[in-house]
């Protein structure tokens, strides 16, 4: 998870040996995990996606869209991800839009622009994290690193984001697992976990990374 919020997630996944993707996903207002018992007006709608974007109804952990695009992203490079979270021209609802940038390209590619109905509001609940979501792969450490994150307010001023509160799921708080860390290298956090590695972090733990005091430089122009 890169740009995750209340409302939804945004990232980048390992689907398999062969298979990696970015994603975006928001979720629907209506409590269920079966997508198909949302009524028509608690549904997230797509607005339009980016070229060769998936779009698919989401299950099974709340329900909802989500989108998504292969992308063979490698280990040590940086990518950036860019969240818009507008109020929507229908009155009481919100509209989300996400965007994605691959150094090898050179430009911001559109993913998905999803509107949630039944919420009016801005991004809120700003955060990032590192999952396994496949247990046979948790003899393996997995490291993440994240810095540069910026938002961007309704004033159109750049606040830096340098303060973090280290939190966990119910898989290290009932003692499944040990093996996770936070830190701060520089003006980067880390995350990490599994591997059965002795390091580990206390549940709401804050740490500040170094500023970089240098702003995004996004022409927001073309970009819908």
């Amino acid at each position: 998870m890169a740009n995750g919020h209340a409302q939804g997630y945004f990232g980048m996944q390992v689907n398999s040996e062969h298979e990696r993707r970015v994603l975006f996903s928001i979720w629907s207002g209506y409590t269920t995990d079966d997508p198909n018992q949302i009524p028509d007006d608690y549904k997230v709608t797509n607005l339009g996606n980016g070229q060769g974007v998936t779009v698919l109804d989401l299950g099974n952990e709340g329900s909802g869209i989500q989108s998504f695009i292969d992308v063979d992203w490698k280990a040590g490079v940086t990518y950036k991800f860019l969240l818009k979270g507008e109020h929507a021209a229908v009155a009481g609802s919100t509209d989300y839009t996400g965007y994605f940038f691959d150094p090898e390209k050179g430009n911001w590619k559109l993913i998905a622009k999803l509107g949630r109905p039944k919420i009016s509001t801005h991004l809120t609940g700003l955060h990032s994290f590192l999952e396994n979501f496949i247990p046979g792969t948790g003899y393996l450490t997995r490291r993440g690193a994240y810095g540069n994150q910026w938002i961007n307010t309704t004033a159109n001023g750049w606040i830096e984001l340098t303060n973090v509160k280290f939190t966990y799921d119910s898989t290290a708080s009932q003692g499944h697992r040990l093996d996770y860390a936070e830190g701060g290298i520089g003006n980067t956090f880390y995350l990490k976990n599994c591997g059965f590695f002795s390091e580990n972090t206390p549940y709401g733990l804050t740490l500040t990374r170094n500023p970089s005091a240098i702003p995004p430089e996004i022409d927001f122009s073309p970009i819908p």
